[in-house]
Parts: C-alpha cells; structure tokens; sequence
C-alpha cells in the first residue's frame, strides 16, 4: 500500500534510529555516533555507525545504510509498506485504512481464512503428537535424536491413525467443507466422505517468511507409499515460490544460504547451528526459488545428497543458481548420504570444515564430467576436453571466463593456448561469444570519466549535508540538473529545497524511495568518505576542485546529450559558449569555507 509522505515522516520521525537499531545490534557511543559490528556481513571489528544527528546508518565494510525503514527491511527482509507499518505500530501512529474494491475484499478474506483453517490444523497435528495416539511420531522424531526445543520451534506434529479427526476438529473449530478442501487438508470420496490425506504421518508445518503456516508435508511411519506427501498448490500455498525453514533463514547473517534437499535435513541443519539451511518443498529446485534465495544472499551452499540422484539434482541446482546470478559451491557429504547423517555421525566442527572447502560448482560440474570419460585413451581424454571447452563457452562474461579458461588449464595440465584454441573452435562452431584477449600488459584499467564524475557528485552531496552552511554560498554555482545521475538529481532536488526552507533531513531524504537499492544508493551519497585535510586551504580548494568538478561533467554531459539529439545549432552554441562562460568564472572564484 501506498502511503503519504507526511504519514511516512511521522512514522520515521518517532523512531529513534539509535533505539531501533540497539534492539538488534550492541551500539557503543564514540564521538558523535553509535557504533556496532554490522548485522549484514560478518567482522569483527566494528564498522558499523549509526548517526543519531542524521538518523541514518551506514557500514563502512559492506556498504549497507539508510535509515530506520532501510534497516527493517535488510534485518527482517521486509517490504517498505511493512517495515512502516512495524514502525507505526512500534510508535503508536495510526496509519490510514486501504480502500479495496469488493473482488479484492474477498480475496483477501478468502486468503485469511484459508491462512487460519491451516494454522488451526497446525494446532492440531501438534497437540496430536504429544497425546497418547502421537506416540509412535514421538518415537520418530527422538529416534532422529531432535530436541524438544526443536520440535516444538517447527511446530512438528502427528496425524492420526485416520482421516477423519482432522476434519472434525476443524468443522468444529467453524471451518466450512469447502474451506477445509480448498486449503488441501482433506477430500472427498463416495465411500469416505470429506477425510483428510494425512493420516499416520509426523507433519511438517511448511511456513511463509512471515512464519504463517502455508502448507505441510507429512512422512509417513513405516513402510506405507509415498514417504513424503505435501500438500498440493492452493492460493496460499506455491511449492516453487516458497522454500522450507526460509522463515528462520533469512534472519541467519551467515553470508550464504545452505540448500538442502529435505525437511529433516534441515532441522538437523538448525538444532545443529545452522539456521541458514532451506529446502525445496517436494519439487526439484526451481528459478523461482533461487529468485528467492537471490533476496537474501548472494552465496548458496548446496548439500544435497551424495548418491547418483543428489549429484544429479546438484547439477541441476547449479545450472538455475547460476542463471539467478547466485554464486553456488558444493558441500562434500562424503562418506555420508545427506546433511543429517552427516551430523549426526562427524558433528559440527567436522561440517564447518567442509563448508570452508565446499567445492566451486564449476569444478564440480567439470570433475563429475571427467568420471564419464576415459582419461587413459587419448580419444577419451580429448572428447573430455572438448566437453570442457563447451562448458567455457557458457560464461557470457568475458572476464570471467578468461579465468575459469586459466583456472581449469592449470588444474587438469591442458595447454592454456591449446585450450582456448578449442573454446574459440567450438564457440565459432555455435556462435557463442568468444574468449577475450589476454592482456599484454599488467597496467590497471583507470577508473572512466563517467565514474569520476558520479564520484564528484557523491563527494559534493555528502559534503554539503555535512556542512549545510555551505550551501548558501554555492548555491548561484550549482543546481540539482547538475548532477547527472538520476537518483544522485532527486536527492540534490529534495536537499536543495530543503536547505533553502532551512529544515532539512538525510533520512527523510532516503524514504523518498521505496525501493531497497535505491535507498540504499540514496544512504551513500550522505556517507562517502570525504578527503582528510588539516588546514583551511587545504580543505577549501579540495571544496572547489569537487565542485568545478561537478560543474564539467554536467556541462560535458549536456553538450554531448543535444549532439545526440540534434538540437537546433543556434541552441547548441549558446549553450557551449554560456557554459564555458560559467565554468571560467567559477575556476576563479574563491569559495570560503572559514564559518568564523
């Protein structure tokens, strides 16, 4: 939902940053701001600084900020309208009411409902696997040696020896027929009327992000078919849109994402420590899923199992994390079959172990690919070279598969040169991109003008708002359609206008942007790092080379935008000759910066 922007401001303006941020993060007062270590990366010494002044964060080591609403979104993955009405909950605003029009009224009702019949029926298996017909699930679930802790964080129950008590709870609890179907708790049949499917199994309750039952899966006790029954699609409810124990792993901070292949996997994987396990929800991975994934990390670990169908289902998880643009390595469960195995016969320490040498999946791909081929007969070895040159070709960076080309000559002993010979061949055989140029000399790539001129922007934003003073005696030199970049203008516009009113406010700047990126590009232009100098003149021609700066690219940037355009040359001219008018006499101007 869409909220005004006074309402927006009220909200932030009642959450202290610093009170906020101290309920997630120890914060410690030196000079005039709060620091911690960051929540978003791992450290461990402290880079992360939080500015009561500002009412703005901003980590120094992975470059995360903004402000109060920023922050609940990174923390707790939330979308902006949901961090804003946390944060009016927290500060007791009362927010406006949305109007819905009477088909999207039902639906949202009908999506409640169906969100309650499943939580009621969570309810349900739970208490079931703690009375005397749970038994047997209780004896499961020890027998995989889990926690009462653990048991009861995933809500773990048990169905009972029929289909029938589910459903006579929940038309107890005034849950209508056809609601109890649509949720996909039971079905009907002539000979057993309305009965639920999931009878004599552990259930696993299948949560949302914001840890609303969804869905179950149930494992059956003893030899019946199938093992694992889910429940099917409904509108709550989208097996390739959601991924398992997801609710407790986006909170993790680990850096990565541990994906495994089962629920019991990861409920090891947790009691275990590591809360940032998930699993696909009784399908194979899907792009929809890494998408996901992609919200919350940029590193997956795969620990699938480690017979022939968990090295084929790693594959093929390897292909749509890489198509997600997540980086993927691959965890050795060997001699193991799977992680709760694993942890359970080599424990935790041995499992970090393999984690700091998971595998890169693309040596992966390329080791499981050698066992296919004979490497004792040359025909062999040379068809598995080629396969290699294949595999290259599917690296549409150039960098990056100039490495991956280097990397695998000096791992399998093949001629660089040779190689790449048979990545040119075989990508000109099917029109893929070709292989870059070595290098031929150890120079480093200069940063662009179009970079430098973005970095001069940044520098001049951050510098103003830390001496608003300033402001008043550059403002007949500089206007926001200086700054080129788009967001870099809405940021000037609103700082301008707000410095001119005389009230102005960085963070109420970044809620201006609902989008998470672009607060977070808003937040750095208040926090870019500004040269160290010790003397006034110092300070002042820094000052003014940055400005004059700013001024070139703009002008620089504008003349090359009406040749593109092919404006009148009459407009043309006039706009060079008033352009480098203006850029003359601000080299000459002295700008002080002396507030004596």
């Amino acid at each position: 939902m869409f909220y005004p922007e006074e309402i927006v401001e009220e909200v932030r303006g009642k959450n202290d940053i610093v009170e906020v941020v101290s309920g997630y993060v120890k914060l410690q007062k030196k000079g005039g701001s709060f620091w911690g270590l960051c929540p978003f990366h791992n450290e461990k010494s402290p880079s992360f600084s939080v500015s009561a002044d500002r009412q703005m964060y901003h980590c120094f080591g992975c470059g995360a900020g903004g402000n109060v609403f920023t922050f609940l979104m990174n923390y707790e993955n939330f979308s902006f309208p949901e961090a804003v009405r946390a944060l009016a909950d927290r500060a007791g605003v009362r927010l406006p009411q949305a109007e819905y029009s009477e088909e999207a009224r039902r639906k949202a009702g009908k999506k409640a409902r169906l969100l309650e019949v499943n939580k009621e029926a969570a309810k349900f298996f739970y208490y079931q696997l703690r009375s005397p017909h749970g038994e047997i699930g209780m004896r499961y679930l020890r027998g995989r040696e889990l926690s009462e802790e653990t048991i009861h964080r995933f809500g773990l129950g048990y169905a009972g020896k029929n289909g029938a008590a589910l459903v006579e709870y929940l038309r107890g609890r005034g849950f209508e027929d056809a609601l109890i179907k649509e949720a996909g708790l039971a079905g009907f049949s002539e000979r057993r009327g309305l009965s639920s499917q999931f009878w004599n199994r552990v259930m696993f309750p299948i949560q949302d992000i914001n840890h609303r039952v969804i869905g179950f899966g149930g494992r059956v006790m003893g030899d019946g078919e199938p093992k694992y029954l889910n429940s099917p699609e409904t509108p709550v409810f989208d097996k390739r849109r959601n991924l398992y124990g997801l609710n407790f792993a986006r909170t993790a901070r680990s850096g990565n994402m541990i994906l495994c292949e089962g629920y019991m996997d990861v409920i090891a994987m947790h009691q275990a420590g590591f809360t940032q396990a998930v699993a696909s929800l009784g399908t194979a991975f899907t792009l929809e899923q890494a998408a996901l994934l992609h919200r919350y990390t940029e590193n997956v670990l795969l620990a699938y199992d480690s017979d022939g169908a968990g090295v084929k289902a790693t594959l093929r998880s390897i292909g749509i994390l890489r198509a997600a643009g997540l980086t993927g390595k691959v965890i050795d469960m060997r001699p193991h079959k799977d992680p709760d195995e694993f942890m359970k016969n080599l424990g935790r320490e041995e499992f970090v172990r393999r984690m700091e040498k998971a595998e890169n999946s693309f040596f992966f791909e390329i080791r499981v690919l050698e066992s296919g081929f004979d490497q004792k007969d040359p025909e062999g070895r040379t068809r598995f070279h080629r396969e290699i040159a294949r595999k290259l070709c599917e690296f549409t960076e150039d960098v990056e598969r100039e490495n991956y080309l280097q990397a695998v000559a000096d791992r399998y002993h093949i001629g660089y040169d040779n190689l790449r010979k048979l990545v040119v061949a075989y990508a000109s055989q099917t029109g893929l991109a070709r292989p870059v140029e070595r290098p031929r000399t150890g120079r480093a790539v200069r940063s662009s003008p179009e970079e430098s001129g973005k970095k001069a922007q940044r520098l001049l934003i951050t510098w103003i708002a830390d001496e608003p003073g300033i402001y008043a005696r550059i403002q007949s030199y500089i206007s926001p359609e200086d700054f080129t970049e788009a967001l870099y203008r809405k940021v000037a516009e609103r700082l301008f206008a707000d410095l001119e009113r005389g009230n102005y406010s960085p963070a109420g700047i970044v809620s201006m942007f609902e989008d998470e990126e672009e607060q977070r590009q808003a937040a750095e232009l208040f926090h870019t790092k500004l040269p160290r100098l010790d003397s006034l003149q110092e300070r002042e021609k820094a000052f003014h080379d940055i400005l004059y700066a700013v001024r070139k690219n703009s002008y620089e940037y504008y003349i090359n935008q009406t040749k593109l355009e092919e404006k009148d040359g009459l407009e043309q001219i006039k706009r060079e000759i008033d352009g480098k008018r203006a850029l003359e006499e601000l080299a000459k101007t002295h700008i002080s910066l002396d507030v004596g």
